[in-house]
């Protein structure tokens, strides 16, 4: 009698765990078909989510032309971190309230300068017999002027009714990288580049064994005149809010 009663009470345990196993399996279920209106409201939103927020859809084509490969010998020796605000405004006056458009960018951007070595002729570089390097360079110059795009944006803007002008952010891009190269040449970029220069190729010729190393500045061509050119096109004005320049 006791070993039936034993063998009873463990079939129901067995039991009773299967059905509470079986009741949370089905309870995510269970709870969808008792609240059906609050999976509705979710997927609701879910979908006014995607409407107000969409994720945009790039397709590249997939046709690649390539149009030019180059060979660089170019040695980069400086980089020029600058922020710029640049304001840009058009259509302001007595009617700027309604043809007015008026744009506050803060404008980040990179300028990397150097010297290009493949304008280094054979001529130019002299061994002498007591183990010493006369190299004439030539000049630094700056390879590249961008903006950092995810860094730059537009602070503020302010449109009148009708005075939305599409371009204008485009002004004042084009606008805040004169300004960057602008703001690098006045602290000395090239100079910087050139004295970088310098120092790397010496200590890179100097590698090889050689006992001294002179460099010799390269004489600057004679500019050819050139006609006098048309004058530009008229332009948006650019206001621009200088700030210092970063190295």
């Amino acid at each position: 009698m006791t070993t039936r009663s034993g063998c009873t009470t463990a079939v129901i345990v067995l039991l009773l765990v299967a059905l509470i196993a079986l009741v949370i399996w089905l309870a995510p279920d269970i709870r969808a078909r008792l609240n059906p209106l609050g999976e509705a409201r979710q997927t609701l939103e879910r979908e006014v989510e995607k409407l107000l927020h969409p994720t945009p859809t790039i397709r590249p084509s997939p046709a690649t032309i390539v149009r030019e490969v180059q060979s660089l010998s170019r040695l980069e020796t400086v980089v020029y971190t600058v922020e710029k605000v640049i304001t840009a405004e058009s259509g302001q006056g007595a009617l700027g309230f309604l043809f007015g458009d008026k744009l506050l960018l803060v404008a980040h951007g990179q300028v990397i300068a150097g010297m290009d070595l493949r304008k280094v002729r054979e001529g130019d570089i002299t061994v002498t017999a007591d183990d010493r390097v006369m190299m004439v360079l030539p000049p630094a110059e700056v390879f590249v002027v961008r903006l950092d795009n995810e860094k730059t944006y537009v602070y503020d803007r302010e449109t009148g009714l009708f005075g939305m002008k599409p371009d204008l952010e485009t002004a004042a891009r084009q606008a805040a990288e004169q300004e960057i190269l602008k703001a690098a040449l006045a602290d000395g970029i090239l100079e910087t580049a050139d004295r970088n220069a310098r120092s790397f190729l010496e200590g890179f010729i100097r590698s090889f064994g050689f006992q001294e190393v002179v460099f010799v500045q390269a004489t600057p061509a004679t500019p050819t005149p050139s006609p006098t050119p048309a004058p530009p096109p008229p332009t948006l004005p650019v206001t621009v809010i200088p700030l210092t320049p970063t190295p």
